[in-house]
């Protein structure tokens, strides 16, 4: 997500950027989120003022650039009286409405659940709790869409290589790559989990800034509860753990936060997390959720800036930009740690660094006020209802996911003419326009990253795709 975001706004402020990606796009902790733009209420806690505040504001400009993938969402918090005090929830929740200008989103507000429609999914012991807003986003697709709009204004995006060394010599750094070689007047490391070992092995440089790796894991059931609304649930421990409405038939449950240190190509859930998050609901629910309810999970390892917080709970999610920069070595800016919701921002933040290093203007930021790819649109409905009417042969649901995902750029393959249904309505007119623009080489790049369809196509669908795919890269 770091690496998208500033290439994006590189691009657009006029230089030549390159980005290098190992594996596919957001193949790992860029796509195993919760997947809020969240201003993170539980960081006032940790007096992160700032940060929220930051992420906050963000909210508010990704809903505008991106609303298609991004859509404001309910959350429930019960209140449980052994737990945090009611005052502390209270000015939490004040903060957190006035903290920054709110423009679309409703300020929160006390309710009792025997008025409240999430009083039928909590246990009758929960009387009264608190409502707030956020917002989800579709966390892969915001990667991409960052990645599309860098290449449209000059960028070359370069995925499934390596980066294997770079040095600086003659006020250049040279850097071989799995393709070939690039030469940069500044480097950019935005690897995240890897950045130390990017520094260290690839760079050969050493750096008083480290990473606290901490994996978050989350399970998918079928759907628990018939309301569109989402949980905030807080646990004994002093963590909280959400449970949201996902791809209409299921619920999202996470996450965790557990040290990791082993290789963040290879991170899966543990049966301890898994129990975890079940006992997390169960405490709240009526329903009881078991291991055998969970269809599917994922984990991920948060890059976090290590800030010696004794716990990984309390670990900072703001970001560190480190630049270095002097007469042999031209400028280098590793970042450590961020989140989602604050990526645009800290782009900004880095080409702030690193422009005067080059010796450029920095110049007016742009990124928060031009739309993403697809989301040149006001109103999600209303431009749903205008894409069903051009195209009246798409099926209702078909339409809905292909304008969730894509937004005006479905227009691009939809028609009475999109080729052969490979399974669940993926069309081989959408995967020759997912080839084409977003990168997409395996079926897993089309059901788990582009999308989630992995979790409704039937069996076959997989190979089906992998079999086109094959076909069309050779085709070029």
């Amino acid at each position: 997500m770091n690496g998208a975001t500033i290439a994006r706004d590189a691009a657009g402020r006029g230089l030549s950027v390159q980005l290098v990606e190992q594996h596919d796009l957001a193949q790992h902790t860029s796509s195993a989120s919760t997947k809020l733009i969240h201003g993170g209420l539980r960081y006032l806690e940790y007096y992160e003022f700032r940060l929220v505040r930051e992420a906050l504001l963000e909210r508010e400009k990704l809903l505008g650039i991106a609303p298609h993938i991004i859509w404001p969402l309910e959350f429930v918090l019960p209140y449980e009286k052994h737990l945090r005090p009611a005052w502390m929830i209270r000015a939490g929740l004040f903060l957190y409405d006035h903290l920054a200008k709110r423009k679309t989103l409703p300020a929160s507000h006390a309710v009792s659940f025997t008025v409240h429609p999430a009083g039928r999914v909590l246990q009758p012991s929960y009387r009264r709790g608190f409502t707030y807003a956020d917002c989800w986003v579709e966390d892969s697709r915001l990667v991409v869409l960052n990645a599309m709009d860098a290449v449209e204004r000059g960028a070359i995006i370069t995925t499934r290589c390596k980066l294997l060394s770079a040095r600086p010599e003659g006020g250049f750094w040279h850097a071989e790559t799995e393709a070939g070689p690039i030469t940069a007047r500044a480097l950019v490391n935005a690897t995240g989990p890897w950045v130390a070992e990017v520094l260290n092995s690839k760079l050969g440089r050493n750096t008083k800034n480290h990473v606290r790796m901490i994996k978050g894991s989350h399970i998918v059931t079928k759907r628990l509860y018939e309301g569109e609304e989402a949980f905030i649930l807080q646990s004994p421990d002093g963590r909280i753990v959400f449970v949201i409405p996902y791809e209409r038939n299921f619920s999202l449950i996470g996450t965790t936060d557990v040290p990791f240190d082993s290789d963040p190509n290879k991170a899966e859930i543990s049966p301890e997390e898994t129990a975890y998050l079940c006992e997390s609901v169960n405490r709240y629910f009526r329903r009881p959720v078991t291991t055998a309810d969970v269809v599917w999970s994922y984990a991920g390892v948060r890059p976090l800036f290590d800030d010696n917080a004794a716990e990984a709970k309390a670990v900072t999610r703001d970001y560190v930009l480190d630049l270095t920069h002097d007469e042999a070595t031209p400028p280098l800016l590793s970042v450590f740690g961020g989140k989602i919701t604050t990526a645009r921002k800290l782009a900004e933040h880095a080409l702030e660094k690193l422009l005067p290093a080059m010796g450029r203007q920095v110049g007016p930021s742009w990124t928060g006020n031009v739309a993403l790819p697809g989301g040149d649109f006001a109103d999600f409905n209303k431009y749903l209802t205008e894409f069903r009417r051009r195209f009246p042969s798409l099926p209702v649901d078909l339409a809905r996911r292909l304008v969730r995902a894509y937004g005006t750029r479905a227009e691009r393959f939809a028609g009475t003419n999109m080729g052969e249904d490979l399974g669940g309505g993926v069309s081989e007119a959408e995967l020759a326009y997912l080839v084409r623009y977003e990168w997409v080489r395996t079926a897993e790049d089309v059901l788990w990253r582009r999308s989630r369809l992995g979790l409704h196509v039937p069996e076959g669908t997989s190979a089906r795709i992998d079999d086109y795919l094959s076909r069309a890269v050779l085709a070029g």
